[in-house]
């Protein structure tokens, strides 16, 4: 009998330990330029999960997200020296693209805007993070850590250094102004093609089209406004979307309704 109850035990633990998902620790790797993580998955079990998980740690339990690749669950090492530091939920997690093979997340923190982001997505049937972290050490950069804001339908912008696309899941580094610094200004609008990136800084509007790095900085004229909420009439009547040379669309300031030749600026 008591032979019995114990292979009947050995069942249960192998099944028990079957069914338990396993832990993938993901160390990330920096982002270099433009990259691609719009994988096709060769397997229909080849695509990420998002699982809702419960933070008993937090000093109120809170609901946050996890992803699972086929049977195992992703864990983030922020710092490959830190085996101990390891996060698997997180305040945000969103596939960014329809194959679901590549999900932006963001870990806990207690400044949640600043709380690092993270790509998990699929490759060579494996599962990898990336960083979508860049020193800085602008004065500013408290102000315009914003973390993720939508840009319409066309993407997420990531603290002013990101920009990466839905559906086809390309991530785009936003060139700054000075290297060391992210761009000191706030988001405030993209062109008509989607594809040049406005911001709003102290004196100036600091223009970015991601797809090719070209930039444009228009200087804001002593009596414009320097508020958000007032400057939206301001540009109505003061500046146009100008094509350059290359096709390039830069937002310019016109004066007595004459459009700069954009074609020569920009060569």
């Amino acid at each position: 009998m008591k032979t019995k109850l114990y292979a009947l035990a050995l069942v249960v633990f192998f099944f028990a330990c079957k069914e338990s998902p396993k832990d993938k620790i993901l160390i990330p790797t920096p982002l270099t330029g433009t990259e691609d993580f719009n994988t096709y998955p060769k397997n229909p079990e080849d695509v990420l999960k998002l699982v809702k998980v419960v933070d008993q740690e937090a000093a109120k339990p809170e609901a946050l997200m996890s992803i699972k690749f086929k049977d195992s669950l992703m864990k983030i090492q922020p710092d490959p020296k830190d085996k101990a530091f390891l996060k698997e939920g997180f305040a945000l997690a969103e596939m960014i693209n329809t194959q679901q093979t590549c999900a932006l997340v963001q870990i806990t923190g207690s400044v949640a805007a600043q709380a690092p982001f993270f790509l998990i997505a699929v490759k060579n049937g494996q599962a990898v993070a990336s960083s979508l972290y860049r020193a800085s050490n602008g004065a500013g950069d408290e102000q315009f850590t914003k973390g993720m804001i939508r840009v319409g339908k066309s993407g997420y912008l990531i603290n002013n250094d990101y920009f990466i696309t839905t559906v086809n899941a390309k991530v785009f580094e936003i060139k700054r102004q000075r290297e060391d610094e992210r761009i000191q200004g706030q988001y405030f609008m993209n062109s008509k093609d989607k594809t040049t990136l406005v911001f709003l800084t102290k004196d100036s509007f600091y223009q970015v089209h991601y797809p090719t790095g070209t930039v444009y900085n228009a200087p804001l004229p002593k009596k414009a406004p320097r508020e958000v909420a007032n400057i939206y009439k301001y540009i109505q009547d003061n500046y146009r979307w100008v094509k350059n040379g290359k096709g390039i669309e830069f937002l310019q300031y016109v004066d007595n309704n004459v459009i700069v030749d954009m074609t020569r600026k920009f060569k």
